[in-house]
């Protein structure tokens, strides 16, 4: 049985997918959530949101990302940071999937990834769980109904958790597996309902694709001016270096939170929504994401709540502390409507320095930009995990090492031409400690750092004076209005100076010992710049 609002032009038989059960073609919201609630996969919360749980997997399982090796991606795929798969495997795993779905009811959602239509991906996801079919149409860009008559997938996505992988027959590593097979267009999910892993599916294959245009695909967040898309900035980062809260600002417009490419066309949002974590929110902090907690079609994942009020607990992390809402953009009242930004007059890489060592702000050169980007440094804090003592470095490439199909320098340069050509301002901001490592030392003020940050932004900060670091040769502002002079020289902030130095050194040796990998295949004013 086929039902949906739209018959595509493409259906599932087409794409040799038979022997289904009813198949649900571009469902709206309201019929996604009858599906969820009726087939229990979830609980109807307060304003119409979904509440739903993921079971044994609450976040991604990136060692149980496959690729399929072959002539074509040989020589271009990052092999020590993908799994590998043998097309014999990838078969298997196709034909025994297709034939576990027969008799199953599944539902197809035909959408955009990309909002520039130049440069736009069309995917197609076949998800067993209705809800994943609401997930993924708030996260990916919503086709017009007329556009879906003519819907013609480049890549398909097929994502049935009920289904169990075998290691020896499918040639990966456990029974839960998310397998890419470039060359067939096609992408197999299998032993996981974590709903993250299709939006992630999407920006692997874009991190795949879009460098060969000669487009950078970013893990980060944008905004621009007020009436002034020209006046573009991104903002890299990892977890709790505050990317999502310090790109939405009230006084700019959000472009996207977490996922854009940098074409000839200027900077462009790879969604058309959000996947906002909840943990620890409050109306006060983040008033916007938090109202979109009581919005209709709001999936609410893993977070404990009122059997009787359906209240949420937002500091309950017993499920997991990866909670997370799943919302359309244009819930957020200053969100662009477009989607389309410049090309960025700034580009800002946001740390959490637990060492206490980086200053609140430094200015970048392109060189030193692409040395910092490849490093993608945070760190975690004692306490954070078990074991951890003290502030421990965490170097993630690119802000984003486990989406990254192809090598860590073919982002690198494309991200350091782009800077180059279109003579974006780079900064780093260390939204972490300062007085003393973790534990000696105090938060960097969020006020500081707006200050510095709204400075950065519209330029005043160019005309401040600024010094070349001694530890990493970048420069450092000396005097910036609104911001204590003290605070921007982190040694000054020590009560022993020397016991900074030595801190100093050792973040500095751990930032060289990250980057040897990367020293064979870099240009030498990077090395330069990563030697000091």
């Amino acid at each position: 049985m086929t039902t949906g609002t739209v018959n595509p032009k493409q259906r599932l038989e087409d794409q040799g997918i038979t022997g289904l059960g009813a198949v649900y073609y571009n469902l709206l919201e309201p019929a996604l959530i009858e599906e969820a609630l009726k087939r229990g996969e979830g609980r109807l919360g307060l304003g119409g949101t979904l509440l739903v749980e993921t079971g044994k997997y609450t976040g991604r399982s990136p060692k149980d990302k496959h690729v399929v090796r072959t002539a074509t991606t040989e020589n271009v795929i990052w092999w020590e940071n993908n799994g590998t798969m043998t097309p014999e495997g990838f078969e298997r795993l196709h034909a025994d999937m297709l034939e576990h779905m027969k008799g199953r009811d599944y539902f197809v959602q035909d959408l955009f990834a990309g909002a520039d239509p130049a440069n736009r991906l069309d995917v197609r996801l076949v998800t067993e769980l209705a809800w994943h079919g609401l997930f993924i149409r708030h996260l990916l860009r919503r086709p017009d109904r007329e556009e879906l008559f003519s819907f013609v997938p480049h890549f398909t996505i097929i994502n049935c958790p009920s289904f169990k992988a075998d290691p020896k027959r499918h040639s990966c590593r456990t029974d839960t597996v998310i397998a890419i097979d470039f060359d067939k267009k096609l992408v197999l999910i299998g032993g996981t309902e974590y709903a993250g892993e299709n939006k992630k599916g999407v920006f692997t294959l874009l991190n795949y694709l879009l460098p060969e245009k000669g487009i950078m695909p970013m893990h980060c967040s944008a905004n621009h001016a007020r009436g002034n898309p020209v006046d573009t900035a991104i903002f890299f980062g990892l977890s709790g270096t505050g990317k999502t809260t310090l790109s939405s600002d009230p006084d700019r417009i959000l472009i996207g939170d977490d996922e854009h490419g940098w074409s000839e066309r200027g900077t462009f949002n790879f969604e058309g929504g959000c996947y906002a974590k909840t943990i620890n929110l409050s109306p006060e902090a983040e008033p916007e994401i938090f109202a979109t907690t009581k919005m209709f079609a709001t999936v609410i994942e893993n977070m404990i709540f009122d059997p009787d009020t359906l209240e949420l607990d937002f500091e309950d992390d017993r499920l997991t502390p990866n909670m997370r809402a799943a919302y359309p953009m244009d819930y957020i009242a200053n969100a662009s409507t477009t989607a389309l930004g410049g090309h960025p007059k700034n580009v800002v890489m946001l740390t959490c320095d637990a060492f206490g060592v980086l200053p609140p702000i430094a200015r970048l050169t392109p060189a030193q930009a692409m040395y910092h980007f490849l490093s993608g440094f945070t760190s975690k804090v004692a306490g954070t995990e078990r074991g951890v003592t003290e502030p421990q470095p965490t170097f993630s490439t690119c802000f984003g090492a486990p989406f990254l199909p192809r090598r860590p320098e073919v982002y690198g340069k494309l991200l350091r031409e782009k800077i180059a050509r279109h003579g974006a301002t780079c900064w780093l901001v260390n939204t972490g400690w300062t007085g003393g490592a973790y534990g000696t030392g105090s938060r960097m003020p969020i006020k500081a750092t707006r200050t510095l940050l709204t400075a950065a932004l519209d330029g005043s900060l160019r005309d401040a004076p600024f010094r070349k670091d001694k530890y990493f040769g970048f420069e450092v502002p000396t005097t910036v209005d609104g911001v204590p002079d003290i605070l921007l020289d982190p040694r000054r902030t020590w009560d022993d100076p020397e016991a900074y130095d030595r801190q100093a050194e050792k973040l500095v040796g751990m930032f060289a010992e990250n980057f040897a990998k990367y020293i064979d295949h870099i240009d030498d004013d990077v090395k330069a710049a990563a030697l000091g």
